[in-house]
């Protein structure tokens, strides 16, 4: 007797898809956000943000290094981040949703500290960051604040990459 493919018998012998695994540096943007987030809301200093998400499931696959210091640097500098990114907000930074706004400020940091990492990279895992945890057009906005000052931290970067998709 010959299983047909149509039959659930057949569909259970298939493997489930697997997820694409998450780098390490995914999983420190996600701590790091959820850090950023709970420094939002409960005002909790670096401390005990990073020992709380130290303790998470999955914190041994993120790359520590970089979760602490986009954890530290977004906190020990977000009033400059908070103003450079204004310029490009439809609204009071207070009034951002606590995901867009933690996602904004760890992707401006990103862009002004870590220009080995190409401005798309950022931009992209910010995208996918809202995506998972924000609301349902969220990543839209996030998008187009942080491709806005992109081309201010960056725009020898930018320019290059437009002018690559134009002549392409």
């Amino acid at each position: 007797m010959s299983i047909k493919p149509e039959t659930p018998a057949a569909n259970a012998l298939k493997s489930p898809a697997k997820p694409a695994a998450k780098s390490p540096r995914r999983r420190a943007r996600e701590f790091a956000l959820q850090g950023l987030y709970q420094w939002q809301l409960s005002g909790n200093d670096e401390a005990a943000i990073e020992a709380h998400l130290r303790d998470s499931s999955g914190f041994d696959k993120a790359d520590r290094e970089f979760f602490v210091g986009l954890l530290h640097g977004v906190l020990a500098q977000h009033a400059l981040l908070q103003e450079q990114l204004q310029v490009y907000l439809d609204r009071p930074f207070s009034e951002l949703s606590p995901v867009e706004a933690s996602v904004l400020l760890a992707g401006a940091y990103e862009l002004a500290s870590y220009p080995q990492t190409p401005y798309r990279v950022i931009i992209n895992e910010a995208i996918e960051l809202t995506k998972g945890f924000g609301g349902t057009d969220g990543h839209k906005y996030v998008n187009g604040v942080l491709d806005k000052l992109a081309a201010k931290l960056r725009p020898v970067e930018v320019e290059a990459k437009r002018a690559a998709r134009a002549g392409g």
